[in-house]
């Protein structure tokens, strides 16, 4: 009767050794960082501005695009993001408060407008994102359409851009 009850307490040690032995050797999915949306996240080691969501909503030739994303600045003092897009001239500055965020793209705020970005979408396109002092960072950032519904509103026409307020975003003045 002995064996039995001892027989039955190793095996079933060894069941419930065998059920959590797999959580050893697998990563916690819980701990692995990743973007849960269809944009990425930016953030320099460098710098003080992270940016958050960040993709480029292109039209149907991919000859001009809208930056979405949110640039965040939690440090104490007014910091500016520079946002140097792969083979357009130009450079974006933005400027953002001290502890606050400032969104591109979402309810009630425009997007910032590439003009000649020659990406279609589907792809991704290198953008520099360089803030404070630090040498910035390059990143793939993805190039959508508006074949999703809550893209839709966000693709730009092929006309001319209308003028940026000046306190949002807009390229670097040329030296």
């Amino acid at each position: 009767m002995k064996s039995r009850l001892v027989a039955s307490a190793a095996i079933s040690a060894l069941v419930l050794l065998g059920a959590t032995g797999c959580t050893f050797i697998s990563p916690q999915a819980t701990k692995i960082e990743y973007s849960a949306s269809d944009g990425v996240n930016v953030s320099d080691s460098d710098g003080p501005i992270d940016v958050r969501n960040a993709f480029v909503v292109a039209n149907e030739d991919g000859s001009v695009g809208n930056f979405i994303g949110a640039v965040v600045n939690p440090t104490t003092d007014k910091a500016t993001l520079t946002m140097r897009v792969a083979g357009v001239d130009e450079p974006f500055i933005v400027t953002v408060p001290a502890g606050k965020t400032k969104s591109f793209g979402t309810e009630g705020e425009e997007p910032l407008r590439i003009i000649g970005l020659d990406t279609m979408p589907g792809a991704t396109i290198e953008i520099h994102f360089q803030s404070g002092d630090g040498a910035g960072t390059k990143t793939e950032v993805p190039v959508l359409d508006g074949s999703l519904p809550y893209y839709s509103d966000l693709v730009p026409s092929a006309e001319e851009p209308t003028p940026m307020p000046t306190d949002t975003a807009a390229p670097a003045p040329q030296e």
